[in-house]
């Protein structure tokens, strides 16, 4: 019989166990060809830095999940992969060149794409390496990268398909635009900021507009009123004097105003205001079109004449002053609080700039009768995905009947470039060309299908990252055929395509944060293109944070590295410690205090199989097919008691786990093992063992102590199962030591209910 070492260092067993898992093709679902089909789909970590405590979150649960589903018996697929992450990525790219003095601005565009490709890939081995080290059992050969060619020409099929369907659309109108990193954002992408203006009140000629900007008054195009409002009721379709210029403008009516803003009456800039836009939009016959008057740069434009060149702030206190002079700026309010929206990268106000970009239509019907929104709202309302966190789909619900249309071109060179092509032919149409737009899969057409010119140019914008990555589930399992899977499996044939096994796949697990970001595109492209859900279960954790609540940041200096303390106290330990007392859906408590009690956890488990190992001398093995061959009439009080709860665990812990309440099953089976099995049945053993019981019924039965060995090397190993979804390496280290293992723990069947 071997013994286990005195004390459990994670550092000497970890990377040996993890390369006997790897070695014998484990992690991939061939490992069990009957079983029932199984498939996580990882959210893709970023390729642009290391993992951070968030990533350890979802690879534990993630990881915790599909041992649980293999030592069950199915065919289980985590499918692992990394991010391009578009516009994240840029972003930690400019911020490595301003360190080294340099400016992305003045490097050409394909230089530039190559640089971050040779960074991407460089972070991407480091991204294996660290899913590796946190205990990770996916099928690494089986990776996918969202710039994977085999992706983008999904991508690229995908956007096509809803082109022609009337669902994506070209068109120049108000978008969110960073001055700073001179790209257009989503309105996921903007972070509002409650901030207090002064609410100007000027004199538009005989009537007073309310507003903050008035630095983009010369783009008006009109004042509006609400049309129940008695006041403005006689100034309806008349005209106003424009401030600061010579121009009349139109007084026009619409619902959109509320009368308890300011005056009631309010300035109309299409070009800046997607409010205004779409006023109007419904007045397009009374007033005239968006005049562009702050450029990319957030700058005024030579439309506003004489302060043009200035920048935003700075034009509107001249601007006010100008007013002031010729006394049309009737009163400031000084006090006004209003939310503002920001670059959630770099906290920049945005300028709502009019801009031509492409648009998924998600509330209108396509030629092929399907609704983005709609279809998604019914497939969750029918539980055809359902949230595990009942909350979230409320949340889910509210968000997708008030969506909008979603601006998917980003002004910059790191992603998939958008596969449309424009035709500038200058002899049609005077000088604005011929105007054909040529969306193809990918491939530059020879010419233009309208007037034959061969000089085309591609859209120079990139796909918004959540575009492709909203395709993810479906991407990744199609680009996945058996031709180019790396099977090292004797006399096993790879599938011929994994996304007819496991499409659709059964748990969407990632942070609540991005539930509209990814979660909700998902859930509406995979409707679109397969006809069916991505995912049928949707578990959302929360954020992490510290022992106070606070949000983990640099800035407080209370970030936890997952693998420096994983070097401390184990891999296991930070595991644990990440699941034990959190449900679903909240934030996440973590401590170097909490890992260091795992780690003592781990140590209690390690020391508890020492000390039975240590007692198995001369023991005629009982144990068979994983149940205790043993009369009942040879049990103590203390044997039926611990057998007794140990079924109990066993249901509570499979059950929890079913029901995705992991923090319970970890309470549960924390619970069991220190306090039931090691604290009391480990210490009532003791004597039976030693034969110092001093019971009558101890006396009279002379196989109580080799009875007393079977159950303990039983629950032992019972435990051993349970554990091992959540403390894999520890549970594996002493699996490897127990007497009669054929088969490591990982593809061990999961303890059988009685």
């Amino acid at each position: 019989m071997m013994d286990l070492p005195k004390t459990y260092e994670p550092k000497k067993f970890e990377d040996k166990i993890y390369r006997l898992w790897e070695k014998g093709n484990f992690f991939k679902p061939e490992t069990n060809p009957k079983g029932k089909p199984f498939c996580i789909i990882m959210p893709p970590p970023n390729a642009n830095g290391a993992l951070h405590i968030g990533h350890a979150v979802f690879v534990t649960l993630e990881d915790l999940i599909t041992r649980y589903k293999r030592m069950q018996g199915d065919a289980c697929l985590w499918l692992p992969g990394t991010d391009h992450a578009g516009f994240e990525t840029q972003v930690v790219f400019e911020k490595k060149l301003e360190k080294e003095g340099k400016n992305r601005f003045e490097i050409p565009r394909e230089k530039l794409y190559q640089m971050m490709w040779d960074f991407t890939l460089e972070n991407k081995k480091t991204v294996k390496k660290q899913l590796s080290k946190l205990g990770a059992s996916c099928d690494f050969d089986r990776e996918k990268f969202t710039l994977a060619p085999e992706i983008i020409k999904i991508v690229n099929l995908t956007f096509e398909k809803l082109y022609k369907d009337g669902l994506i659309y070209r068109e120049q109108k108000p978008v969110n635009f960073c001055p700073k990193h001179q790209t257009s954002l989503s309105d996921l992408e903007i972070k509002y900021v409650e901030k207090k203006d002064a609410l100007y009140f000027i004199n538009y000629g005989r009537i007073t507009v309310a507003t903050v900007r008035p630095e983009t008054m010369f783009g008006d195009t009109a004042v509006a009123v609400n049309p129940k409002d008695k006041r403005y009721k006689n100034f309806i379709g008349k005209e106003v004097s424009l401030p600061l210029t010579n121009k009349k403008i139109k007084v026009i009516a619409d619902s959109a105003v509320d009368p308890k803003f300011g005056t009631g009456v309010v300035k109309v800039t299409p070009a800046h205001d997607q409010t205004d836009f779409e006023i109007w939009q419904r007045h397009k016959d009374e007033i005239p079109g968006p005049k562009i008057v702050i450029d990319e740069r957030g700058r005024l434009t030579k439309e506003t004449g004489k302060f043009a060149g200035l920048k935003a702030q700075e034009a509107r206190e001249i601007v006010v002053e100008e007013m002031k002079k010729i006394k049309i700026l009737k009163k400031i309010d000084k006090n006004y609080k209003h939310k503002v929206a920001t670059c959630y990268k770099c906290g920049r106000v945005v300028e709502p700039i009019s801009k031509e970009q492409w648009f998924v239509a998600v509330n209108k019907k396509g030629k092929s009768g399907k609704i983005l929104a709609k279809d998604a709202l019914d497939a969750v309302q029918k539980n055809k995905i359902r949230f595990v966190t009942p909350r979230f789909k409320k949340i889910f619900i509210n968000w997708m009947e008030n969506i909008r249309d979603w601006n998917i071109s980003r002004q910059i060179v790191w992603g998939i470039r958008i596969p449309a092509y424009y035709c500038r032919n200058t002899e049609l149409r005077n000088n604005n060309g011929c105007g054909e737009i040529i969306v193809t899969k990918g491939e530059k057409p020879e010419k233009c299908p309208k007037c034959g010119n061969k000089n085309l140019i591609q859209d120079p914008d990139v796909f918004d990252t959540w575009f492709s990555s909203g395709q993810w589930p479906f991407a990744s399992l199609q680009a996945q055929t058996g031709s180019n899977l790396k099977l090292k499996i004797k006399n096993e044939k790879p599938p011929t395509n994994d996304f007819t096994k496991f499409y659709p796949t059964d748990v969407m697990e990632t942070g609540h944060d991005i539930l509209f970001f990814w979660v909700a595109r998902m859930i509406m492209l995979g409707l679109y293109e397969t006809g069916k859900p991505p995912f049928k279960n949707v578990y959302l954790h929360g954020l992490v944070r510290d022992k106070d609540r606070q949000k983990m940041s640099k800035s407080k200096g209370n970030v936890i590295d997952p693998l420096g303390v994983a070097e401390i106290y184990g891999t296991d330990a930070v595991r644990m410690a990440l699941v034990f007392g959190t449900g679903a859906g909240n934030d996440i408590i973590i401590s170097e205090e909490k890992i260091r009690g795992m780690r003592n956890f781990a140590n209690k488990v390690w020391n508890v199989s020492r000390f039975i190992l240590m007692n198995l001398e001369n023991l005629k093995l009982k144990v068979k097919n994983e149940k205790l061959q043993l009369k009942i009439q040879s049990f103590t009080t203390a044997d039926k008691q611990i057998l007794k709860k140990l079924e109990k665990t066993i249901q509570f812990v499979t059950k929890n786990i079913e029901n995705y309440r992991f923090h319970q099953a970890a309470q549960d089976l924390y619970q069991f093992i220190w306090h039931e099995f090691c604290d009391k049945y480990i210490e009532q053993s003791k004597s039976q063992i030693s034969g110092e019981a001093r019971s009558r019924f101890a006396r009279q039965n002379p196989n109580l102590k080799i009875n007393t060995q079977n159950i303990l090397l039983y629950v032992l190993s019972q435990s051993l199962k349970l554990l091992h979804p959540f403390m894999p390496f520890v549970s594996e280290a002493i699996w490897q030591k127990l007497p009669g293992r054929e088969e490591p723990l990982i593809v061990t069947k999961w303890p059988i209910l009685k």
